[in-house]
């Protein structure tokens, strides 16, 4: 009662405006609104650009200069605060600003030779420089990294490995400069990860010697198309061709979609996707095609090919392989999508980590300052985690870059495998991240300003767009699936994809888990390896049961689909451990390590 009349007085005199209240009862400024950047006050126990260059791992000086075209430009609305330079999209734009913002700020970069190399170039260094770009453009905005994902490595990709000299000649130089703005029409209303399953159709003139296609059905209709409502004039269109009557499976072709005027093509028809939850910046369209004739040179024809007279070529003769050699050069977008939900996690816990150093909540003694959130154990324990975890990821990351950027065609299965994974498990831990940083900035992890919160709704599609996560996941354990068997069928070891350890005896844990050994990071990978062996023999044999009881494969592997999802987990969980602990082994001791 004494401390609640206290408070009165204090406010009575503020209100009144009394000319000789007591020192002690003047209303001051309370600590927690004193803010002051968090670096200006608190030491760090190790080189923070040492720690950069670690876990950035490459380009470095070429993030740096990204980074300085963006504070020059108001185009990415620099703000100078605690004497330091912001930069952050305005999301309170209206749909049609913000995506009107996204390519004027592609024509900028475009303009001081940003893009140059980035198609027309070759090798791992020209591959690492990309990467190390579209980490810059995931850090400052969604829509600028996802409309930049689909005109370069999507549809660029698919003219640059689909395609053959005579694209490469006509169309990458020009997709380059940006002259040509391409899209990626894969995705139908009908069909999203099915591929195989397309139902846009396309078939062969032979007298005029041109490709003809149509969208034979609503189902059929091109959907969520980055670039198509608005600004792109080309599209790569994903389609079944029809040969003779013989459906020779999806191949892919090269369409005009508007003319330098920007009107839409004859035959074609385009509508918007509307308003979204995120990546508004982006002018998603839906297309339909009406007896679309293109030249019969517009067919990517790395695979496959047709004749003038209307044969259908290719040296890969079972269709299986034919499809997968088709797609294997598509995984660049999973392994875009990866790096970029790991730029995500790091800016999202930055924010949150700022915040929490400088955020006071209740005193633990009467008269004392508030505490730093920071400083409470259960603020630690919600977010310290989270740290560990994007460090590990971080490193998963640049290792999925690196082989990426060596791939061979020998490598092509496991980039695909890893990365499939790797995208999963990364977008999955982002939105978890996201969700729990915007629970730890409490009423401010709301505000669009602060970014956080409104990260969740820009990132969630992650988790379905180039692959839905559950399906990736069981792409990954059947891909494990054929692994034993081909392993037990040939009586061979396991290897690659870091299964060796199962040609190894089975860890046995010990009995007595003291401190040293949970710390032990032999420990640590021998329990991740159990748990994934443990799966994997769980995962087999559930189908093996499952195909004696006459079930298909496909029909097993459905079955065994809970397996399957913990499975997949097990493998990306023990690979990004393992790249972790490979990365700090390589360093000398002392503070970094």
């Amino acid at each position: 009662m004494e401390r609640a009349f206290q408070r009165t007085q204090v406010l009575t005199n503020h209100l009144l405006q009394s000319s000789s209240p007591l020192p002690s009862q003047t209303l001051s400024s309370n600590a927690c609104l004193s803010y002051s950047p968090p670096e200006l006050s608190e030491n760090c126990a190790f080189d923070v650009k040492e720690m950069r260059k670690l876990i950035d791992g490459h380009n470095l000086e070429e993030r740096d200069w990204l980074f300085g075209l963006m504070k020059q430009s108001e185009l990415f609305n620099p703000k100078v605060k605690g004497g330091k330079v912001f930069v952050s999209p305005d999301y309170n734009q209206s749909m049609e600003q913000q995506r009107e913002m996204t390519l004027k700020r592609i024509k900028y970069l475009q303009e001081r030779g940003v893009f140059k190399g980035w198609l027309t170039e070759k090798g791992e260094e020209i591959e690492m420089r990309k990467f190390a770009g579209f980490e810059v453009f995931s850090i400052y905005d969604h829509s600028l990294f996802t409309k930049l994902g689909v005109h370069f490595p999507m549809w660029g990709g698919a003219i640059q490995f689909c395609g053959t000299k005579r694209h490469h000649d006509k169309w990458l130089r020009d997709t380059e400069n940006y002259s040509i703005k391409g899209c990626f029409a894969m995705t139908e209303l009908g069909h999203g990860s099915n591929i195989r399953s397309l139902e846009t159709v396309t078939t062969y003139d032979s007298n005029t010697g041109e490709f003809v296609i149509n969208t034979p059905c609503e189902s059929a209709q091109k959907f969520w198309i980055g670039g198509a409502a608005k600004h792109a004039t080309h599209t790569v269109v994903f389609s079944q061709l029809h040969i003779n009557g013989i459906n020779q499976g999806v191949h892919a072709f090269i369409v005009q979609i508007r003319d330098v005027d920007g009107n839409i093509c004859p035959n074609i028809r385009i509508a918007d996707c509307g308003h979204k939850i995120g990546l508004n910046g982006v002018d998603n369209g839906r297309i339909w095609f009406d007896n679309v004739r293109v030249p019969r040179e517009n067919l990517l024809n790395s695979v496959a090919d047709v004749s003038p007279d209307g044969k259908y070529l290719s040296s890969i003769k079972n269709p299986d392989q034919r499809f997968a050699a088709f797609m294997a050069p598509m995984t660049v977008g999973r392994v875009n999508i990866a790096i970029g939900a790991v730029c995500q996690s790091k800016v999202a816990l930055a924010i949150t980590i700022r915040y929490a150093l400088t955020r006071r909540a209740f005193s633990l003694k009467p008269n004392e300052p508030e505490v730093l959130l920071l400083d409470y154990p259960s603020h630690q324990r919600r977010l310290f985690p989270l740290v560990a975890k994007t460090y590990a990821m971080s490193f998963a990351a640049n290792y999925l870059k690196v082989l990426y950027a060596k791939r061979t065609p020998q490598s092509n299965k496991a980039i695909h495998i890893v990365s499939s994974s790797f995208k999963a498990t990364f977008t999955w831990n982002n939105m978890q991240i996201l969700q729990e940083c915007r629970e730890a900035c409490g009423g401010q992890g709301l505000r669009t300003e602060n970014r956080v919160g409104h990260l969740k709704g820009e990132y969630d599609v992650q988790s379905t767009f180039e692959g839905d996560n559950f399906l990736l996941m069981q792409l990954v354990s059947k891909a494990l699936f054929a692994e034993y068997m081909a392993a037990q069928k040939r009586n061979k070891v396991f290897k690659g994809l870091g299964l060796e350890h199962m040609n190894k005896p089975c860890p046995v844990i010990p009995s007595q888990l003291t401190s040293t050994t949970l710390r032990c990071s032999q420990f640590q990978m021998d329990a991740l390896c159990l748990r994934e062996r443990d799966l994997l023999n769980r995962f087999v044999a559930d189908v093996l049961k499952c195909k004696a009881k006459g079930e298909n494969t496909e029909q097993a592997f459905n079955s065994c689909y809970e397996l399957a999802k913990d499975l997949g987990r097990a493998f990306s969980e023990r690979a990004i451990f393992q790249t972790f602990v490979e990365a700090e082994s390589t360093l000398p001791a002392g503070s970094l390590k």
